[in-house]
């Protein structure tokens, strides 16, 4: 056995089914130990797609997903995906090849210091300098990557240690870790916080998205009656049909939302991750905050909770409800302001325009797709418009990037939810923009046999840049590009595509789509018109109105 055949059978130890990436000669004894493994190699198309699909498998599952690359360049390709699993908390484990450390042969050709380059960027980087240790490591990799707070971890092999023989050594087995829950006097002092309160509000953050936690959350607010609002990335956390739900925080202030989180003198901030661009800003007249979660507070400027619930979260706030529940008589003093702000929030969401506005495909899109109907977003200004008014009701059913906010993360992610998922509809959500970048995977889910639509938002230009252009006063200048015809684009690859035509044309465009199953392109134009008049002028205004400084 040798070291690459080591680091496989760990592997397998681990559970890993599947690898995605792109092999350089430094892996080959890597891939002819995975060719005879249990394990199934997945070649990408670029190694930032295999890094996004990696790390979604992380965020789905709990358990880590694995990508693959060579040294130097292919390594580097995985820095942006390494990022985003770091700042999105998703526990991925990234294997890249290397020179000979023993000999190099061919000098430095190639050799960029990975292990330097990755620290930075993973919870974990590490050079395999003997296969002997190779078990040990490989579970301690895997435990960093899965353990909160969840991120990526970097393996360097080099190909001479790959290639040399060594002993049989047993994988190292794994062994359960129990968290633990918040202290009786954090428990005693949030209960009196929260007895205290006179209009409480949840808030549900990032770490309220991790895959074992939708039901502890749910139970914790149908438990309180106290209304709750989410970040972008915490949208999901409770199950739909609660009647609680405020909406959310896709802007950090002015925003409908905002009347209720204003208004709150406590909030709940359950799993909140400071890499989110803020829900709410912290200031001296601000609410009480209450932090709960599997790690201590980061605190920054805009947010310094005064009071925190530390241990696991699920078991956590089932102890804190059996202290509060039925006992808060107050729990729903900003309910009220539900149906008010959730009205606002949906306006002109049927309107019949032509390029679509953002309201009515995200309208659509939710008309489309069923209660667990999953939609992975890339990045750009229609991600806004989707945290802000795309209504969840399953966990883990918008995926959205903002920690990184990186463009063409959309189809990867999408491309791992597919996988995971085969028998539920999967949409993936771009920009044109973003889908440019990494629009070379429709390959990969082309090759996977995968069921899978793709609807493509198209403005011809930097959406969401040119929108705060315009919001700051600056001339419309730099943001613009030119397309290729995505249908054609689309059958080049062997696939159907079509394009929206009219108003009301998106709905039978995604249900054919979903019907014909395999993988399917959309393209429809969007008119952003709206981002100005509703999400500057018409905040503006509202804020005016309500005695706030604009």
């Amino acid at each position: 056995m040798n070291g690459a055949e080591l680091l496989v059978s760990a592997m397998e130890k681990e559970g890993v089914q599947q690898i995605f990436g792109v092999p350089g000669e430094e892996n080959l004894d890597l891939v002819e130990a995975l060719r005879r493994s249990t394990i199934k190699l997945v070649v990408t198309r670029h190694e930032q797609g295999a890094a996004f699909i990696a790390a979604t498998h992380g965020r789905l599952t709990g358990r880590a997903g694995v990508c693959l690359s060579t040294l130097g360049p292919g390594a580097l390709n995985l820095t942006t995906g390494a990022a985003y699993a770091l700042l999105g908390a998703m526990p991925m484990i990234m294997i890249t090849g290397q020179k000979g450390i023993l000999s190099r042969k061919q000098a430095r050709f190639q050799v960029v210091d990975m292990i330097a380059i990755m620290t930075p960027l993973t919870k974990m980087a590490h050079q395999i300098v003997s296969p002997v240790t190779i078990p040990s490591i490989v579970r301690e990799a895997f435990r960093v990557a899965q353990q909160e707070r969840p991120g990526p971890v970097h393996l360097e092999l080099p190909e001479d240690i790959a290639g040399e023989t060594a002993p049989a050594i047993p994988p190292v087995p794994s062994h359960p870790i129990d968290r633990p829950i918040a202290p009786r006097a954090a428990l005693d002092r949030a209960a009196a916080l929260i007895l205290k309160a006179e209009r409480p509000l949840v808030m549900l953050g990032a770490a309220a998205g991790r895959p074992h936690l939708a039901e502890s959350l749910s139970n914790f607010v149908k438990r309180l009656q106290i209304p709750f609002f989410n970040t972008q990335m915490g949208k999901g956390s409770v199950a739909g049909g609660s009647g609680l739900y405020m909406g959310t925080a896709a802007l950090s202030e002015r925003d409908y939302v905002h009347w209720a989180i204003d208004r709150a003198d406590l909030i709940i901030a359950i799993g909140h991750d400071t890499v989110e661009k803020p829900p709410f800003i912290m200031g001296p007249k601000g609410p009480i905050v209450l932090h709960v979660g599997y790690l201590p507070a980061t605190v920054e400027e805009v947010y310094f909770p005064h009071a925190e619930l530390v241990g696991d979260v699920g078991p956590s706030l089932a102890l804190l409800a059996d202290r509060l529940e039925g006992r808060l008589p107050k729990a729903g003093a900003l309910l009220p302001l539900r149906e008010q702000i959730l009205a606002r929030i949906a306006d002109r969401e049927e309107e019949s325009r032509y390029p679509l506005s953002p309201q009515r495909i995200v309208h659509d899109v939710r008309q489309v797709m069923p209660e667990d109907g999953i939609v992975c977003l890339d990045n750009g200004m229609y991600k806004i418009w989707f945290a802000r008014n795309y209504r969840t009701r399953v966990a883990n059913t918008l995926l959205l990037d903002n920690a990184l906010a990186t463009m063409g993360a959309g189809l990867p992610s999408a491309i791992m939810a597919a996988m995971l998922n085969p028998t539920r509809r999967v949409l993936a959500v771009c920009g044109d923009g973003g889908f440019m970048m990494n629009s070379q995977e429709l390959e990969t889910a082309v090759r996977l046999k995968l069921n899978l639509v793709v609807l493509i938002l198209q403005d011809n230009a930097y959406g969401m840049i040119r929108w705060k252009q315009a919001a700051d006063g600056y001339p419309d200048f730099g943001m613009t590009f030119g397309n290729p015809d995505f249908v054609v684009y689309a059958k080049s690859y062997g696939i159907k595509g079509a394009r929206v035509e009219s108003a009301d044309g998106l709905v039978p465009a995604l249900e054919a789509a979903f019907v014909a199953g395999g993988v399917q392109l959309i393209a429809a134009p969007i008119d952003y018109s709206e981002n100005l008049r509703v999400l500057v002028d018409e905040l503006r205004a509202n804020a005016a109105k309500n005695g706030e400084q604009s």
